[in-house]
C-alpha cells in the first residue's frame, strides 16, 4: 500500500508543516498527529494546502522510529491504492447516533471487501456508548475498529478530534480506509492474565456515569482488590500499572484501570464496568515473550507490510518506561515495518473499549 510518514521535531509550527507536508505525494487520505499547542494553527494550515483531500486527526504523544515524543509532528499520507471515507461523531456524551446515518452511508459507499477495510479513530471522551454507537454502521460490513481517546493535553484544556482542519470537542473523527492491492490486519495485545488462583467477583454496584466501581461481592471494591492483590490501599493505584482489573465476558478477558480511589472505598476507572460484570484481579506476564510472539505472528500473516499504526495505553507506556524497556520495544516495532503509534488514555478494538492494552492495524 502506498504509505509515506512525514515527521518534524521543529518547535515552530510553520517550519514543522513545511518539513511534514514535503513527503505527501498525491494524497488520498492524510492523518495528522501533532503537540497541543500546534494542533489548531497544524490542521488548518494542511487542509488549505491540500484542499479537497481528506484529514483527520489529533493532539498526542506519538512513537516513531525507537522514541516516543509529546513535540513531535507527524503526517501520515495514504496514496493512490486507498479508498476513503471520513467523518465526524458529535455529541459523545450525548447523542452519537445522531451522526451514524451519515456513517452508515460512507460504509456502503466504501464497499469493504474480505479483510481489506478499517476504521482508525480518535475519540475524546463515552467510548463504550461511542464503539456501540460506530457498530451499528460497521458490523454488517465487518469493518474493525482501531482507535484510541485522545490524551496528553493539559489538564485545563479540551480535548479535540479534527476533521478537514475543524476541531471538535465531545467527538470522534474516523477514517474509513480499503486497501485495493492488499489485506489490513488487526491485532490486540494483552499482557496480563488472572492472578494465580484468583477470586472471581461480580461487581454489585457501579456508578457508570463516573466510570466508578463501588462495590464487589457487595463490599467495598478497594478492599476485595487489596485483599486479592496483597497490597494496601495507600500502595493501590500503583499497582495497577501490574495488576488492574480484569472484566471477564465469555473465555475474554478486558482489562478496566483503576486510577483513583472514591469515597467509601470505590474504585474509579477508566474503562466501565457494569452492575453483574464478572470481575477478576490480574497479574503482569512476561510482556517481552508477548510481545515477540504478537510480531512473530504479524509478519507471519501479513508477507508484505507497508505500514504499521498503533495505539498503546498510557499505562502500558509508564511500565515499560519506567523499566526501560520502551525503546527496546519501539526498536522491535519498527523491525517489524514502518510504524507509527500513539499514546492513548483507553483504547477501542472491534466492539470494546479496553485499558493496557495495545492494538494495531497492519496494512500490506
Amino acid at each position: 500500500m502506498q504509505i509515506s510518514i512525514g515527521t518534524s521535531m521543529k518547535a515552530d509550527v510553520n517550519s514543522a508543516v513545511a518539513e511534514v507536508i514535503g513527503k505527501a505525494n498525491n494524497p488520498k487520505l492524510l492523518i495528522l498527529l501533532c503537540a497541543y499547542e500546534h494542533l489548531k494553527d497544524a490542521s488548518e494550515q494542511i487542509a488549505n494546502k491540500f484542499p479537497g483531500v481528506d484529514l483527520i486527526g489529533t493532539s498526542t504523544t506519538s512513537y516513531y522510529e525507537s522514541e516516543s515524543s509529546d513535540k513531535r509532528m507527524v503526517l501520515i499520507s495514504f496514496g493512490a491504492d486507498a479508498e476513503v471515507e471520513v467523518g465526524i461523531l458529535r455529541n459523545l456524551s450525548k447523542a452519537p447516533l445522531q451522526d451514524i446515518a451519515s456513517m452508515e452511508q460512507k460504509v456502503s459507499k466504501i464497499g469493504a471487501g474480505d479483510g481489506n477495510t478499517v476504521c482508525i479513530e480518535f475519540c475524546t471522551n463515552d467510548e463504550e456508548r461511542l464503539v456501540s454507537s460506530m457498530n451499528v454502521a460497521l458490523e454488517k460490513a465487518n469493518i474493525p475498529i482501531v482507535g484510541g481517546t485522545i490524551f496528553g493535553y493539559p489538564a485545563d484544556a479540551t480535548g479535540y478530534a479534527m476533521l478537514n482542519g475543524v476541531l471538535y470537542p465531545d467527538a470522534c473523527c474516523y477514517a474509513l480506509i480499503k486497501n485495493k492491492t492488499g489485506k489490513i490486519r488487526t491485532y490486540s495485545e494483552l499482557i496480563f492474565r488472572p492472578i494465580e488462583g484468583a477470586n472471581t467477583h461480580i461487581a454489585t454496584k457501579v456508578n457508570l456515569a463516573k466510570k466508578e466501581l463501588i462495590s464487589l461481592d457487595g463490599r467495598p471494591a478497594a478492599d476485595v482488590y487489596c485483599e486479592d492483590a496483597g497490597v494496601s490501599r495507600s500502595e493501590l493505584v500503583d499497582n495497577v500499572l501490574v495488576s488492574p482489573l480484569g472484566r471477564v465476558i465469555g473465555d475474554e478477558i478486558f482489562i478496566s484501570s483503576p486510577y483513583a480511589i472514591g469515597e467509601n472505598g470505590s474504585l474509579i476507572n477508566y474503562k466501565k464496568i457494569n452492575e453483574n460484570d464478572t470481575i477478576q484481579i490480574m497479574e503482569l506476564m512476561d510482556y517481552d515473550e508477548i510481545g515477540a510472539e504478537t510480531r512473530r505472528q504479524i509478519k507471519e500473516e501479513n508477507k508484505k507490510i507497508s505500514f504499521v499504526f498503533s495505539v498503546n495505553c498510557i499505562y502500558r507506556h509508564l511500565l515499560y518506561t519506567q523499566r526501560n524497556y520502551l525503546t527496546e520495544y519501539l526498536t522491535a516495532m519498527k523491525g517489524v515495518g514502518p510504524h507509527v503509534g500513539i499514546i492513548g488514555g483507553g483504547e477501542q478494538y472491534k466492539k470494546q473499549h479496553v485499558n493496557q492494552t495495545m492494538v494495531c492495524a497492519v496494512f500490506e
